[in-house]
């Protein structure tokens, strides 16, 4: 260095940070400067101490991760609920003794246990016993709907799409509309199981479809008897 010209000794805050992440122990050596050090409280009353302020933080942390966690379990307990609802339809299923019997039983069980307001079913492949025709359940549906349905990938939640014509009331809020098919693996819808609900966030748009996919097979495995 020339004579006259002085060293710019100014260390810059990265400089500092990656400095402490180089010598974690550096606070271990210099443990004083914990209670030295103040700095503004974060909810706006004078100043804490470094060690005060890195208690915060954890606090702050810790009741980030408890909500979360808190949020995790009734998640939990809910689907545990779902779970033993849709437990019971299957064995409510299993005891059925004809399709009448069967389309009541799935449209309590959906009313009383899942929060639909009105359900329904079209099946647009014939039945063995032609007398079934007669049922509503086979009641012909437009071609461009049973398209639509067959397209699906998934269960359709959200609001009535307008060709499902006058197939569930205008009235109520959400929707949801399942794909049956007689195989998991062949992905060709034979008819569909149609939910409707007052509640507008019963079957919204982007929730979660594990329940209603599983809905969907055991109606599905029930109707095979007859078709």
């Amino acid at each position: 260095m020339q004579e006259g010209q002085t060293q710019n000794t100014t260390i810059s805050d990265d400089e500092v940070a990656q400095y402490l992440h180089r010598y974690p122990h550096f606070f271990e050596q210099h443990a004083s400067l914990l209670a030295e050090m103040f700095l503004p409280s974060p909810h706006g009353r004078g100043a804490i101490s470094l060690a005060e302020r890195q208690q915060l933080a954890q606090r702050d942390k810790i009741r980030v991760l408890e909500v979360k966690l808190a949020s995790l379990i009734a998640f939990a307990k809910e689907n545990d609920v779902t779970s033993e609802k849709v437990h019971r339809l299957s064995l409510n299923l299993l005891k059925n003794t004809g399709f009448e019997n069967l389309q009541t039983l799935i449209a309590q069980s959906l009313q009383q246990d899942f929060a639909v307001t009105q359900s329904a079913m079209r099946i647009w492949t014939n039945p063995i016993d032609n007398t079934l025709l007669k049922n509503v359940a086979f009641t012909p549906v437009n071609s461009t709907f049973s398209d639509w349905v067959i397209a699906l990938a998934a269960p359709y939640c959200g609001a009535k799409p307008e060709l499902a014509d006058d197939l569930l009331s205008d009235s109520l809020q959400s929707f949801a509309f399942i794909p049956l098919y007689k195989e998991a693996d062949n992905k060709h819808a034979f008819g569909v199981l149609l939910l409707g609900a007052e509640d507008p966030q019963r079957f919204k748009e982007n929730m979660g479809l594990m329940y209603l996919e599983r809905i969907g097979d055991l109606v599905s495995a029930s109707l095979a008897a007859y078709i």
